[in-house]
């Protein structure tokens, strides 16, 4: 159907209706639109960011699929059992196969809608190695393929007419008896209210990395959302604590701390460095140093400075400037921009001060791998938002496919109930429920600060649930979480010419402290090392874990056993060669 918005008073409220409503215009928000418009059904997306601003626009490495343009050998069996080997074996073995089965279909749905890959000469998609891949498999358009991928979204669903609603904020699911009916939220500009009814609901509102201090996020991104939509729901989370923490984000300045330094930087030959000038990579991998993987490099640069040879500021040196000037002006082109901008920095003669920052939640909603449905009837969850392929460590270029090939998936299962719905439901309490939790919010008039609020969790999460990880820091942050949150009930809200930011962070703040606790609980009772879980209290990796760690307010933690990994991909699974790659 065909929406246009127009502004109304704060407080006026508008009814929509669609068969399918997509929450997040990120990469697996737009794929499954896309797919449930060309079903034929009406859909609607909605996002609080621009729909060209999108996390997924900032994805660079690339898009992985067994196309064996490059090696001829390859084949999705041995993309899912590098994936289920990376992921610690807590990927979820028919998640693994769905994605690597239908990742070919994923990169040719790009092309179809005109997406420019690097190319050979002779018009094959270039593949390259990116991250623990035994063959060549990774497609890419330059250092940017998120961008790309983004855009050539977009402009499919424009061709549709698919319509997208910016700066719209979702804040609660509607559900009647366990059966989603759409969604309740306003606009961040004006303060419309929109009641938005559906006969399915998808949630692709990204994941939780934004509640630690150092962010690969935006401010106002992953900050829990579908965490709170979800469990609110009825819905459950799972594998919380699995986080991946990406090991070069630069300190300064404030409000970009966090910002990416590619990998790039160290696969071209960047040295790592600490504050005494020592090449600290041959202390924990001296075989591969530098382009060790992401979580041990994560791991070795965390004790550097917990051990006192970091820098002041708290980070170590990655050093590219001994390296040839063409070279990192053809090579690293977006790092030597971005340090330039953000502080004036020339990498061509000066290291970059880093520190490991929150990247990649691997754990999300709780999903049936087959269509990613959730435990609420009609509510599905996809992308960074969802869980089941990446376990405790993400094969590099595996997210940006798994959008792709679930987007697909869960698009056409949505429409498919949409086609399908008996007369929708409707429960007037629930709209009562959502309209008076913004009017609450708007009444609130306390003295407690909300980005205050939302400074401390990240404190909270940085101290005690950062790289390492140990009982009584888990304890003493549940702790300081619960005195958060008793706090969270004095909030003041005030909206201003500005528009209504400060409402949508005290929604922020909620979906925050929630993954936090979900987090916080769960590392708890991961007590081993695996991945990117790192307990310093439990060094070694505990076969009787290998499970997934499911979270809900109502249970608690609940352990979840694995299915077994196929025959056909197991025999598969064994050490990758990684001489002269750089491994993710």
């Amino acid at each position: 159907m065909k929406h246009t918005r127009t502004p109304g008073a704060p407080g006026a409220e508008r009814l929509v209706s669609t068969s399918v409503l997509v929450i997040g215009t990120g990469g697996s928000g737009l794929r499954a639109a896309i797919e449930a418009a060309e079903q034929g059904v009406d859909v609607i997306a909605v996002g609080k960011r621009p729909r060209h601003d999108a996390h997924t626009s900032l994805a660079a490495g690339g898009i992985n699929a067994a196309l064996g343009t490059m090696d001829p050998a390859d084949s999705w069996q041995q993309h899912a059992a590098d994936t289920i080997k990376e992921s610690y074996f807590l990927a979820d073995p028919r998640t693994v196969q769905i994605v690597t089965q239908g990742a070919e279909d994923g990169i040719r749905d790009l092309e179809r809608y005109g997406m420019n890959f690097a190319r050979e000469d002779d018009g094959r998609i270039s593949q390259r190695f990116f991250g623990a891949h035994t063959y060549r498999r990774t497609a890419f358009a330059g250092d940017y393929t998120g961008l790309e991928i983004q855009r050539t979204l977009v402009d499919r669903a424009e061709e549709l007419r698919i319509p997208i609603m910016d700066t719209v904020y979702v804040t609660r699911l509607l559900v009647d008896d366990g059966t989603v009916f759409g969604a309740y939220g306003f606009d961040l500009v004006d303060g419309t209210r929109y009641l938005i009814r559906a006969d399915a609901v998808i949630l692709a509102a990204g994941g939780h990395n934004r509640i630690w201090r150092r962010t690969s996020s935006r401010r106002d991104e992953n900050t829990g959302d579908s965490f709170r939509l979800a469990v609110e729901a009825g819905g459950r989370i799972r594998d919380p604590e699995l986080v991946q923490f990406h090991p070069s984000g630069i300190i300064e300045p404030e409000d970009a701390a966090g910002t990416l330094v590619s990998e790039a930087a160290r696969g071209e030959g960047g040295i790592l460095r600490n504050a005494l000038g020592e090449r600290f990579m041959s202390r924990y991998d001296p075989e591969r140093m530098e382009l060790s993987t992401r979580d041990r490099v994560a791991l070795a640069a965390f004790t550097e400075i917990a051990e006192g040879r970091g820098t002041p500021r708290g980070g170590v040196w990655l050093d590219v400037s001994h390296l040839p000037r063409e070279t990192i002006m053809t090579r690293l082109p977006r790092v030597y921009q971005t340090m330039l901008e953000l502080q004036m920095l020339d990498i061509t003669t000066d290291p970059i001060e880093i520190a490991p920052t929150a990247h990649y939640s691997m754990g999300g909603v709780w999903v049936h791998p087959e269509d990613h449905r959730t435990d609420v009837d009609g509510l599905y969850a996809i992308g960074e938002a969802a869980s089941g392929l990446h376990g405790a460590n993400r094969l590099g270029g595996n997210s940006l496919i798994e959008l792709l090939v679930f987007g697909r998936i869960v698009g056409r299962a949505a429409a498919s109930r949409a086609r399908d719905a008996d007369a929708p439901r409707r429960s007037p309490a629930a709209v009562a429920q959502a309209r008076a939790e913004i009017d609450d919010l708007l009444a609130a008039d306390g003295p407690e600060n909300v980005r205050a609020l939302q400074r401390a969790i990240r404190d909270t999460m940085t101290a005690h649930a950062g790289v390492v990880r140990n009982e009584e820091g888990l304890r003493t942050g549940l702790a300081e979480l619960d005195a958060i949150e008793a706090r969270m009930a004095r909030i003041g809200i005030h909206p201003d010419l500005a528009g209504f930011q400060d409402l949508a962070h005290a929604f922020d703040l909620r979906s925050s402290a929630l993954a936090a606790r979900a987090t916080l609980e769960a590392a708890l009772e991961r007590r081993e090392t695996r991945g990117c879980h790192n307990r310093s209290d439990y060094p070694d990796l505990d076969p009787a874990l290998q499970v997934n760690l499911v979270w809900s307010p109502r249970t608690g933690v609940v352990r979840e056993e694995i299915p077994p990994v196929p025959e056909e991909i197991a025999v598969l699974i064994r050490d990758v060669d990684t001489a002269g790659k750089l491994v993710e």
